[in-house]
């Protein structure tokens, strides 16, 4: 029998070679676009700041993006593949707030059938870091345009800015002190000398003088991408700690020798070195990061205070609630890429004994002012490794203000009342702590 196959004339077999040749290219052409083409947005928020504005876009799928810079006016025009405009992506123009510290507006259309193109109107000439996350926590997968400004603030700077006036008051009322104790001095020295005994007078105390402003760094735990824990009734550990943080400033700022500075004085994200980074800024004489963190069962109750450990944990708690808290960089997002590394591990590794035994003594403190009020969790500081207390030079602490994952203590937590009992408790202890250790001279020029 004759094989069919020798029947095919050869231009035939060339021909169906050629055509499976394509049906492979295609196949594969079809493959590669698959991964972006069709991808579905779920999402675009805007959390803008003094520090950075932050853009997101959230998808089931990675989105292939090209960007360019373009001046007169500025302008970031970015392109994403595998897109079709659709209704969510258009929201992306209305959620642009006024205040905005850099972006005006933003443009979205349909640049080419698979090309949606996303111009964002500047402000102010910036340095943008856009970059793509794996799904994490609740999210899928998201692309980050972080605007940072050409030339960022100066928080050192700004803080001595705002606290000049009292800066100058401290400084007239110690010279005043002074004054007073030396005409004291005098009043007291007798002239000449006499044969009888002068009884010993014994003086009040002078009141207690702050060679300079003590300055607090205050920062409220999670922001932004990242809510932090969620109570049953929908409350975000990221709302409440900063009020509580903000009740804390406005306490601090109405004593005469101290001044506060926010990590965070809105709703955006901080990694976490950063956060460290600033307080070192601003020279702190002690920072204080505000929680009110979740627990995997619900009748977990009471406030704790945390201090860095380099021994390991104190109790198997303490290690799970840092493990928890140092994941708040991967749910907020930060740019492996261009983090400073060798500075992140410098401060995980220059921590001292010196400022654990500090940390420890104001968390002492504070645990013993909310004592009278609330209940502890546990009645000592506990320790852990903390990546947002390895400060190497500042006395640096954690207070879990309640549990909100327990409904009664999350409804304490949105309480008015309670918010401001826990921030006066702590602006107490933080006094107590500075009256019996008060700050050497200041390091620099501030």
């Amino acid at each position: 029998m004759t094989s069919s196959k020798k029947n095919i004339p050869n231009i035939t077999r060339r021909t169906v070679l050629k055509t499976s040749a394509k049906a492979l290219s295609f196949a594969l052409l079809l493959t590669e676009v698959d991964i972006a083409w069709g991808a579905k947005i779920l999402g675009v928020r805007i959390w803008p700041s003094d520090d950075y504005t932050r853009i997101t876009l959230e998808s089931d799928k990675p989105l292939p993006i090209t960007q360019q810079i373009l001046t007169n006016p500025d302008r970031l025009v970015v392109d994403v593949q595998g897109l079709e405009l659709n209704p969510t992506l258009k929201d992306l123009v209305a959620k642009v707030k006024p205040n905005d510290p850099y972006v005006s507006q933003i443009r979205v259309g349909q640049f080419q059938p698979d090309v949606v193109r996303l111009v964002f109107d500047l402000k102010e000439p910036i340095k943008p870091q856009l970059y793509s996350l794996d799904p994490v926590a609740e999210y899928q997968y998201r692309m980050l345009f972080d605007l940072y400004p050409s030339t960022p603030p100066d928080p050192l700077m700004e803080l001595v800015k705002s606290s000049a006036r009292k800066e100058s008051a401290l400084v007239k009322s110690n010279e005043e002190v002074d004054l007073i104790a030396q005409f004291a001095t005098k009043k007291d020295k007798p002239s000449a000398p006499v044969a009888q005994a002068i009884p010993e007078v014994k003086e009040a105390p002078a009141p207690a003088k702050y060679k300079r402003l003590i300055t607090i760094a205050i920062d409220a735990g999670h922001g932004g991408e990242d809510p932090g824990a969620i109570g049953s009734m929908g409350s975000k550990e990221k709302h409440v700690v900063l009020s509580i943080a903000k009740r804390l400033r406005d306490k601090i700022e109405d004593e005469s020798y101290m001044r506060s500075f926010l990590t965070r004085d809105g709703d955006y994200f901080v990694p976490l070195h950063v956060r460290v980074q600033k307080a070192r800024s601003v020279q702190a004489d002690l920072f204080v990061s505000i929680h009110a963190d979740a627990f995997i069962e619900s009748h977990a109750k009471g406030a704790s205070v945390f201090a860095l450990s380099q021994m390991g944990a104190s109790s198997t708690m303490a290690r799970w609630m840092a493990n928890k808290e140092n994941a708040s960089d991967l749910i907020g997002g930060i740019n492996i890429k261009t983090q400073d590394r060798q500075v992140a591990n410098l401060l995980l590794d220059m921590s001292t004994t010196a400022q654990i035994k500090d940390s420890l003594q104001v968390g002492n403190s504070i645990l013993k002012q909310i004592s009278g009020f609330a209940p502890l969790h546990k009645g000592k500081v506990e320790q852990a490794s903390f990546a947002v207390l390895k400060a190497p030079d500042i006395p640096s602490i954690l207070v879990e203000t309640a549990f909100i994952s327990n409904p009664q203590e999350e409804a304490k937590l949105n309480d008015n009342g309670y918010q401001d009992r826990i921030a006066e408790a702590i602006l107490k202890g933080i006094k107590d702590y500075f009256s019996k250790n008060p700050p050497v001279a200041r390091r620099a020029n501030t």
